[in-house]
């Protein structure tokens, strides 16, 4: 079953604790990293995951604390072997800028380069990212002060949901992207335009009818952040748990 490994949990600004939001996806053929940060390969490595294998690379959108470790990440698996293509998914925001900080870089004159080929998303929601025999992941617009997207996993052939909101205001766009998901993940910035507070999260929760809710993208600072779980209650009922770095999820059976 496709199973989920939190690499990061902080907000935008790391500790040595929390490195910035990111993930793995696990699935029988693919493994897809949502977002990448500070030194990819060390931290997949870390996770007990092979950066050698991923297959397909998820961008929710062009802020430093989400892409940063980009051009690491293409240089290092270069630099240890690796020939497979790779797969890079993300609105055109995002992506335009990718690529321009890449050819800033020459990186299509590096020997023997690995294809990179881009796949632009269309801000729709529910629009299909890739699926194959196991997995299947959308995303949906969100709200956040650039173009940014949330993703829904959903296991095949089963139909087990987990939901990420990545970056986001409340907005209904989230609602209907985890409506009856087993598991949302959702960021617990804080008040403020183009984040969340826990008691917003948990308002998300409660109206997608989802199973459980994780906090994410926190600050960790300071030790403010343990009290989001408790925040979060107030507005849901199911259980809520704070996001740790390099937790795994499995999505529940049904």
């Amino acid at each position: 079953m496709p199973k989920l490994k939190i690499l990061g949990t902080s907000n935008a600004v790391p500790t040595e604790k929390h490195e910035n939001t990111h993930m793995a996806i696990t699935g029988k053929k693919r493994l897809v990293l949502v977002d990448s940060v500070g030194t990819p390969t060390v931290r997949l490595k870390q996770a007990g995951l092979d950066p050698l294998q991923i297959t397909d690379l998820i961008l929710t959108h062009f802020h430093p604390d989400h892409v940063c470790g980009v051009p690491s990440l293409l240089m290092n698996t270069w630099l240890m072997g690796r020939h497979a293509p790779l797969n890079i998914y993300g609105l055109p925001h995002c992506l335009d800028r990718i690529e321009q900080l890449m050819e800033s870089y020459e990186y299509r004159a590096w020997p023997d380069f690995f294809p990179v080929t881009y796949y632009r998303l269309p801000e729709e929601e529910k629009t299909l990212v890739l699926e194959d025999e196991d997995l299947r992941i959308l995303a949906s617009p969100v709200r956040h002060l650039i173009p940014t997207i949330g993703l829904r996993v959903e296991a095949l052939p089963d139909g087990r949901v987990l939901a990420y909101s990545c970056d986001t205001e409340p907005t209904p766009a989230m609602v209907r992207l985890a409506q009856g998901a087993d598991v949302l993940i959702h960021e617990a910035t804080g008040l403020g335009r183009g984040h969340s507070s826990a008691g917003q999260a948990g308002e998300i929760a409660t109206q997608a009818g989802v199973g459980c809710l994780y906090l994410i993208h926190y600050p960790t600072l300071d030790d403010g952040y343990r009290s989001l779980v408790d925040q979060a209650r107030k507005t849901f009922s199911g259980p809520v748990s704070l996001a740790e770095d390099f937790m795994e999820i499995e999505l529940p059976a049904r």
